[in-house]
């Protein structure tokens, strides 16, 4: 690898730690930015190498391999994760898939990251954590990759809460909104097809909300009421696999299966009520994931697109002087940035997956557990099927089931 080298306390080469990624399109790439990077920045325990990529299409997968550095392709995932020279498998294709390569990678004794949500369905996220558990025995690290705990204003913020700087929390909201689908002459792609994608905007953008809400709190969700709905119920079809437009001059069009928009309220273990919104269909909103906790002491806000921001107010200051304040979140004592900039130079979305990176190869280096672990993964899956089942019966309040000791 190129660039500084990384060395381990006896002054020696940091041992290799081998990465082979299944999938190559918009997380594969964001993915390789992190693990490229992670080293030239952080001083790690092990060197991350990236061994091989994976994808079906032979000529994609080169073109992926050589565009993001990967020193070989495959177009096998089985062979991928059975290579010697892979040691953790990177698992970035869409939910159906989740779950077959992440057990066939445990139990071929690599460590394994996995992309959100972690499976489609709470039955495929139990198998997973199974394997993961007993995984662990041998001493592997398996992680789901929920990144925007990542971004150093939420790390921060979770820290506050941890410190009480909140007091008892009593609200809890998220909303994330996108306008990808606004077009209704946007074509069927692979997320809105129920058996590909598991569910639509509530998997896709619901899943980072309640994982942000749960991680935050440091309480999980006991109950939901939903609603959800498609607005847009047919779309044109493809003219390709792997053209991403519609056909040209066509009418045929297939059925979307998935929600365009869910919208749901929650109760945490503690009794904070939590809202919930999440669409992607808001017109004129790229990436709005915005959230806010209210507390006794205190209240958070924080705004994606302003991910270097920290909106906080201390209630326990007097009246006359109290109001939110603005935290420019790059100081070196805030998490992440002793690596980065001075204080000041902002961060972006890329540098979450370097984060997350950075974390998990500190996990397996460790021998610790990693986190957001595969059980994480299944809480936050248990609550989206939560949402689902709520908002089949018409908003009926549906308990979610109580994570495992």
């Amino acid at each position: 690898m190129a660039g500084r080298e990384q060395r381990d306390g006896d002054g020696g080469a940091a041992p290799a730690l081998g990465v082979g990624m299944v999938g190559y399109a918009f997380m594969g790439a964001a993915h390789s930015q992190g693990w490229r990077t992670a080293g030239r920045v952080f001083d790690l325990p092990l060197r991350p190498v990236l061994a091989a990529v994976g994808g079906r299409d032979a000529a994609a997968v080169r073109a992926a391999a050589a565009r993001h550095g990967w020193a070989a392709a495959e177009t096998d995932w089985r062979a991928l994760v059975t290579r010697d020279d892979v040691q953790l498998v990177d698992v970035c294709t869409p939910g159906d898939s989740h779950a077959e390569i992440a057990v066939a990678a445990l139990a071929a004794g690599k460590h394994v990251l996995c992309e959100k949500p972690l499976a489609n369905s709470v039955a495929e996220a139990e198998v997973m954590v199974a394997a993961a558990e007993s995984a662990a025995e041998r001493g592997q690290v398996a992680m789901v990759g929920f990144n925007y705990r990542r971004v150093p204003a939420i790390a921060y913020a979770r820290r506050l809460i941890a410190e009480n700087r909140l007091g008892v929390l009593r609200h809890v909201r998220v909303t994330y909104l996108q306008d990808w689908l606004v077009d209704p002459g946007f074509p069927l792609t692979w997320r809105l097809e129920r058996e590909h994608a598991g569910s639509g905007a509530l998997g896709d953008l619901g899943a980072h909300a309640v994982d942000l809400a749960q991680y935050l709190a440091g309480e999980p969700l006991v109950g939901v009421s939903a609603l959800t709905e498609t607005f847009v119920r047919e779309r044109p079809l493809l003219a390709g696999a792997t053209t991403g437009r519609a056909a040209a001059g066509s009418n045929r069009r297939g059925r979307v299966t998935v929600d365009d928009a869910a919208l749901f309220t929650g109760r945490l273990a503690s009794g904070a009520l939590a809202s919930f919104e999440a669409s992607r269909m808001a017109a004129g909103r790229k990436n709005a994931l915005r959230l806010e906790i209210n507390g006794d002491r205190g209240s958070l806000a924080f705004d994606l697109e302003r991910l270097n921001e920290l909106s906080f107010h201390d209630h326990t200051e007097p009246a006359p002087s109290a109001g939110f304040r603005r935290i420019l979140v790059t100081e070196p004592g805030h998490p992440y940035l002793e690596a980065w900039w001075p204080p000041g130079h902002a961060l972006g979305y890329e540098h979450t997956f370097v984060h997350q990176a950075r974390d998990i190869v500190h996990a397996i280096a460790g021998n610790t557990a990693p986190a957001p672990s595969f059980a994480d993964g299944l809480q936050v899956q248990r609550v989206l099927a939560a949402v689902a089942e709520s908002a089949e019966r018409n908003a009926v309040y549906t308990r979610v089931p109580a994570p495992a000791a």
